[in-house]
């Protein structure tokens, strides 16, 4: 089989949500020696495609067109620059896992729709993306030969949004990376010297947009600290992105901005170390389609405070605080709950472990792979 994968997000220097998928997606279907357990197939040929080049991205690789940073770019490169790469490779199926898929080839494709959060949190996007999505994706849904969601409260977005999806949708979830693991005491000590000068945290983990609700994260955390009267601090760990001016104004102002630490973008390693040694993960999000920072806080041995809207039930289950995201004095119950009720944390740290167990990379990547095979008619 000659899969032609779509690497673009891999490519880029963020590797949030798409980038994340796509890299450990093709880390493991690009090894020849990975296949489905008891498969009688040889392993698959894998070309990935791309705008611009990165070492991130497997060999064989191939750029096709131009860097596709706007709408406009983005239709050249699918439905101009693709079809012929794909004619040319001969492939037996495209594998699109950015939401977006080629309008012009008669090749089988495979589109992963991480969530519809264009049309739950429409602020996220510039106009001209937010209008693309809109007008577009349901041509993508018709055109995919199947497609791909990571959760089932995301398929079940889709087909209300998109009954034309009907038969086609399968859910696979994110894995984890093994690398987050229980730091021992004293390289928890070490990270806190480092980075809060010894003092406990709870940190959340992602971009700061609208979406992601953290002017109301903020507005908790101050009920906390005048309630409490503690050192603890709150680590933002993740870029400053689209529409941040509200979050940044806001602590700007703060009473304790002093206690609040942003520190940009992380290197998987490093951020690998600040979850670790978190005294908890916080994510008050108002939309995902998954949330790939809880299952990593959970395998980290950290307990795990989230909105119990949407998708984070399903994916943290009985291994988290769950709380109203729009309710800031809700969201401070559970972040006094962690702090006071030492049984409870550690209730949920290894209920967390339990739970984390069920999200494998391995296991998306075969899912993956037997997904592939049916599109491209493989029995």
């Amino acid at each position: 089989m000659r899969i032609a994968f779509n690497a673009r997000f891999g490519a880029y220097d963020f590797t949030e949500g798409y980038g994340r998928f796509v890299r450990e997606m093709a880390g493991r279907l690009s090894d020849s020696g990975f296949r489905i357990p008891e498969s009688a197939h040889p392993p698959s040929t894998i070309l990935f495609l791309t705008d611009r080049l990165s070492a991130d991205i497997p060999e064989p690789c191939r750029k096709i067109g131009y860097p596709a940073r706007h709408p406009l770019l983005w239709k050249l490169w699918y439905d101009v620059h693709l079809p012929r790469a794909l004619r040319d490779f001969g492939a037996d199926v495209f594998f699109s896992p950015d939401g977006i898929c080629s309008l012009r080839t008669r090749v089988p494709q495979v589109l992963v729709i991480h969530d519809l959060a264009f049309l739950h949190a429409p602020g996220g996007l510039p106009a001209a993306q937010q209008r693309y999505y809109r007008r577009n994706t349901p041509l993508f849904v018709r055109k995919a030969t199947r497609i791909i969601t990571v959760s089932e409260c995301s398929k079940q977005d889709i087909l209300a949004h998109y009954p034309q999806a009907s038969g086609k949708v399968d859910v696979v979830y994110n894995g984890v990376e093994q690398a987050f693991q229980p730091l021992s005491w004293e390289q928890r000590e070490a990270v806190k010297a480092s980075h809060t000068g010894g003092v406990e945290y709870f940190i959340y983990v992602g971009s700061v947009h609208p979406r992601k609700n953290l002017v109301n994260l903020l507005k908790a955390f101050s009920i906390f600290k005048k309630r409490q009267r503690t050192q603890m601090k709150l680590v933002i760990a993740g870029r400053l992105a689209w529409k941040h001016e509200a979050f940044t104004e806001a602590l700007s102002r703060y009473k304790f901005r002093d206690d609040v630490i942003l520190t940009g973008y992380l290197e998987r390693e490093v951020l690998r170390q600040l979850m670790g040694a978190a005294y908890a993960l916080v994510n008050p999000s108002l939309w995902e389609g998954f949330g790939l920072a809880l299952v990593e806080a959970m395998q980290s041995g950290v307990p795990v405070l989230c909105s119990g809207a949407h998708v984070f039930p399903e994916i943290a289950a009985d291994a988290a605080f769950y709380f109203n995201p729009e309710d800031p004095e809700d969201i401070s119950r559970q972040l006094m709950r962690v702090y006071i009720d030492e049984t409870e944390r550690s209730r949920i740290i290894e209920k967390g472990r339990d739970r984390a167990g069920y999200f494998s990379w391995d296991r998306t990547a075969r899912q993956v792979l037997e997904i592939l095979q049916q599109a491209a008619g493989i029995p």
